[in-house]
């Protein structure tokens, strides 16, 4: 069987484009993942500050009741992340949030998110995007992200050899892509689920 490979494409300023929402085909660099809608389909109009808001609201109320039935510790905070409403469950004053709910290579916490994403909408009626959080996981995550990009992109830029990278989930290709393209480089995805990964590109 032959190993699939597709070029990623990146939103531009007025279109709502995502991982989980679109795949549109370009030459620009933006991960596509397995939930994506067909790539002839419209992209949704931007979710305006209130909406996401709400969304934020009604995932704070989710899991701060997933937590008391579990009786773990944590708090819960809300932000709002370029399009997407940001939740994290941080450490609270009783006590640390239990590193499992993270779990091997971010599965829990991967799962955790769908499962608030799914009340979200079941509240709203609406898909939600937001992105979950759990102990400063995935912000330590990019930031070692963003350091493997650029290590890359400097690669590629003496050698103008293109370079592949370790496999990762869609939400750590994603930040990859999203480094090359802010170097002006180009990059893709290759493979397959759990082997997919990222492939920077020469100019």
């Amino acid at each position: 069987m032959s190993e699939v490979t597709d070029q990623e494409t990146s939103a531009d300023d007025t279109t709502d484009v995502a991982e989980e929402d679109a795949a549109i085909e370009s030459t620009e660099a933006t991960d596509v993942s397995t939930d994506e809608v067909a790539a002839d389909s419209v992209a949704p109009t931007k979710a305006a500050p209130v909406d996401l808001e709400k969304e934020g609201e009604v995932a704070a109320d989710f899991l701060e009741n997933l937590l008391d039935i579990c009786d773990l510790d944590g708090d819960i905070d809300v932000d709002i992340d370029g399009d997407r409403a940001a939740v994290a469950i941080v450490d609270s004053e009783d006590g640390r949030v239990p590193r499992r709910l993270v779990g091997d290579n971010a599965k829990v916490l991967d799962a955790l998110q769908e499962l608030t994403r799914l009340a979200v909408q079941s509240a709203t009626g609406q898909r939600s995007r937001l992105m979950l959080d759990v102990a400063g996981h995935r912000a330590g995550r990019r930031a070692e992200l963003v350091e493997i990009a650029q290590e890359a992109i400097t690669s590629v830029k003496e050698s103008g050899e293109k370079v592949a990278l370790e496999s990762m989930t869609a939400f750590e290709r994603k930040v990859v892509h999203d480094e090359v393209l802010a170097a002006g480089l180009s990059s893709e995805s290759e493979g397959v689920e759990p082997r997919r990964h990222v492939v920077v590109l020469p100019a």
